[in-house]
């Protein structure tokens, strides 16, 4: 079959992110026999620049168009984006009669509910390789839809219960200009490409969408095998990475066997990655900083032991102030990453995070006030007990947790302590 897969992401809240979830999927269907073809928006124009030959020339079956982003997390003025989702799915709709089907880990925080937003005709929640290819094979035979993985349907549901592949390496890994594109208007030397070793997450912080998209259970692919993959951007030009793993450095020993690959490798790449401030030698840090690792966000959040106990954290100020020091030691720049306003946040609580965070004299650091909740969180159950939002909310428009008392000084405070820091940003 024809599949045109579209990644609808059209804004850069922060930096020009490239489609990942959707280039795996878009790898696995070609390896399954189907003739694809990728377009990713990256800016509004590319709607009648990209998508709209595409759609023309390419006459798809099928348009698979991954969700990236819902909103932009921003409580002070919070920017819904679905809208622009929307506009895409009206241009596929104006312009072509095969079915939509919806995916992307936007979407998967929000399955029912963004489905009936966007008014598509399917959505996949979750990991999409085998659910894409299953989805294809019935539609090109007219089969039944009943069972079939993570499948959503407008007026019925869930078909089938989101299960997770425990084999990462099952499906081919995607290739460079074939399945993750940069629009040509790009320039790509700016382009931190987006590289997963690694899926699900078994920390449960409090307010984490991570398990709607990803599951609990960490799965790992063959680091040799990911390495090959990365050799591949490489050699097409690409030298910035980012590790999307949600815990680079869990488990260590997988960690390290990577970074001594890569550097076995000779791959002369930079790259940057998320660390958990756990179970962090320095041996690792080192192997890190020699394979090309020059920067790392640590996501500590808060430095308030109650605070961090409520975000169910499983560490303490030692943990973090440790792993800062063995990243400077080594020279990778430190991303620090606060965020104020969740359950047993007082205003000490704010001014204690903000002076330990001053003592570790990070490069950067962002300071978010509020808390997004998403669904099938332990934060939106708090929420639910305290009022703060309906027992049928569906949360798709943002929503945030700020605890009373804090609203208007919290956001003055952050905005000191960020005039008076260089590198800091609200």
């Amino acid at each position: 079959m024809r599949v045109l897969m579209v990644s609808a992401n059209t804004e850069q809240i922060n930096m020009p992110v490239l489609p990942l979830g959707m280039a795996c999927v878009s790898a696995a269907v070609e390896s399954a026999g189907h003739d694809i073809r990728v377009v990713n928006l990256m800016e509004k124009q590319h709607v009648s620049r990209l998508l709209a030959p595409a759609l023309d020339e390419f006459a798809p079956e099928v348009i698979g168009v991954s969700v990236r982003n819902i909103d932009d997390q921003n409580m002070g003025a919070p920017i819904f984006l679905l809208p622009r989702v929307k506009s895409v799915i009206d241009e596929c709709r104006r312009r072509c009669k095969a079915p939509i089907v919806l995916g992307g880990p936007g979407y998967s925080i929000f399955p029912g509910s963004a489905l009936k937003y966007l008014g598509a005709d399917f959505g996949i929640q979750g990991e999409g390789e085998r659910a894409m290819i299953d989805f294809l094979e019935r539609i090109e035979n007219n089969a039944p839809l009943d069972g079939l993985n993570g499948l959503w349907t407008p007026g019925k549901g869930l078909m089938a219960p989101v299960l997770h592949d425990q084999n990462l390496d099952d499906y081919p890994m995607p290739k460079p200009g074939v399945h993750l594109s940069v629009p040509p208007v790009e320039n790509s030397r700016k382009i931190m490409v987006p590289f997963q070793t690694r899926r699900g997450c078994a920390m449960n912080c409090s307010y984490c969408s991570t398990p709607a998209i990803e599951g609990r259970h960490l799965r790992c692919r063959l680091p040799e095998k990911a390495v090959e993959n990365l050799q591949l951007f490489a050699q097409s030009g690409f030298k910035n990475f980012f590790f999307v793993d949600n815990t680079f450095n869990l488990p260590g020993s997988y960690a390290q066997d990577l970074c001594e690959r890569i550097v076995k490798a000779d791959l002369k790449i930079s790259w940057q990655a998320i660390i958990y401030p756990v179970s962090t030698g320095e041996k690792l840090i080192e192997k890190m900083a020699l394979a090309g690792c020059r920067s790392a966000s640590i996501g500590f959040e808060s430095a308030d032991d109650q605070v961090l106990s409520a975000m169910n954290k499983k560490y303490g100020r030692k943990e973090i102030r440790r792993l800062s020091e063995l990243l400077c030691r080594h020279g990778i720049t430190r991303m620090g990453f606060l965020m104020f306003g969740g359950p047993g946040e007082t205003r000490q609580s704010v001014r204690q995070s903000i002076e330990f965070a001053e003592s570790l004299e990070l490069e950067t650091v962002k300071l978010t006030a509020g808390i997004r909740i998403y669904p099938s969180t332990p934060l939106a159950e708090t929420a639910r007990h305290k009022g703060l939002i309906a027992p049928d909310a569906t949360l798709l428009e943002p929503v945030f947790y700020l605890e009373s008392g804090l609203d208007g000084w919290l956001q003055d405070t952050l905005r000191v302590a960020a005039a008076r820091n260089p590198g800091w940003k609200v």
